[in-house]
């Protein structure tokens, strides 16, 4: 079920199934900026991350010496999340444990996303709640997918990142199955902010980078006004993605990232983990805004 958001500039349609959002539009003019899910390249639009972010070593998660089978990116994408409540500007969804969950990842948790629709505007608020009587371990990441070119203006060369602050970038790369090969890197920014953009830097799966000092990502072009910013905080890593030569581009705030060759530790080991005590809570948010 698909949940419609609206004011007069924009547009947001979430889906239930992993409270993704599917659609965010300019109406004035119906440029549409959330890739499509076609699956000639890929069918998502803008999952969210839980409980762990990327491939985890063997396809599985240790809780106290006992193994869990766990698919990339966790299962929270693929969960039909409830709407707890909807105006014609903000809803809310949760997903709760449940004895499929508990399965592979044996905590108690709610999870609620918040969509915020204010002018040009989508804020996403997550929070995370701990309602057990013990400690829990996750990670929680972002997923949104922009057309680009944005309304098929230009080409995909003639956009570029505008980082929010100087970085000083350290690509990691991944493996076949995911995992960060340990000791190889390439450093893409050194101490700039512009990160010109080209199908060939993808040609090794996703650039992942640890400890970004930005808050805000903005997708721009030299040749078009159009553009989409990213601004985040409680996500301190960022993953930058696409398919082969496809017509989006990945911008994936994340606390954490995906396990490195050989890991043998349990969850709470994990690069970037976030721990919540009993009755605790975690929030982090990210905005999308369009130009």
């Amino acid at each position: 079920m698909n949940t419609i958001l609206r004011n007069s500039t924009a547009e947001a349609v979430i889906s239930s199934l992993g409270a993704e959002l599917v659609n965010f539009k300019r109406t004035d003019t119906g440029t549409e900026y959330m890739w499509s899910g076609d699956a000639a390249y890929w069918t998502g639009r803008s999952p969210v991350l839980f409980p762990i972010i990327g491939a985890a070593m063997g396809g599985e998660i240790k809780v106290d010496g006992q193994a869990y089978k766990l698919a990339n990116h966790g299962f929270a994408r693929r969960s039909e999340f409830t709407l707890v409540e909807a105006s014609e500007t903000q809803a809310v969804y949760r997903l709760s444990h449940s004895e499929s969950t508990l399965a592979s990842y044996p905590y108690p948790f709610h999870l609620f996303l918040t969509y915020t629709l204010s002018g040009s505007t989508l804020e996403i608020s997550y929070r995370v709640e701990n309602p057990g009587g013990q400690e829990i371990f996750f990670q929680l990441g972002t997923h949104p997918a922009f057309n680009c070119p944005i309304g098929g203006e230009g080409s995909f060369t003639d956009y570029y990142l505008e980082f929010g602050q100087p970085e000083r970038l350290e690509r990691l790369f991944l493996n076949k199955t995911g995992q960060i090969i340990q000791g190889t890197s390439e450093t893409l920014l050194e101490d700039g902010n512009l990160l010109p953009l080209n199908h060939e830097m993808f040609a090794h799966d996703a650039l992942v980078f640890r400890n970004v000092r930005s808050q805000s990502v903005a997708l721009k072009s030299k040749q078009s006004d159009r553009s989409v910013t990213v601004a985040f905080t409680g996500f301190p890593d960022l993953g930058i993605w696409q398919p082969k030569n496809a017509p989006f581009l990945c911008i994936e705030p994340w606390h954490g990232v995906a396990d490195s060759e050989g890991f043998s530790g349990e969850i709470h080991d994990k690069q970037g983990v976030i721990s919540l005590p009993p009755e605790g809570r975690f929030t982090s948010s990210l905005t999308i805004t369009f130009n």
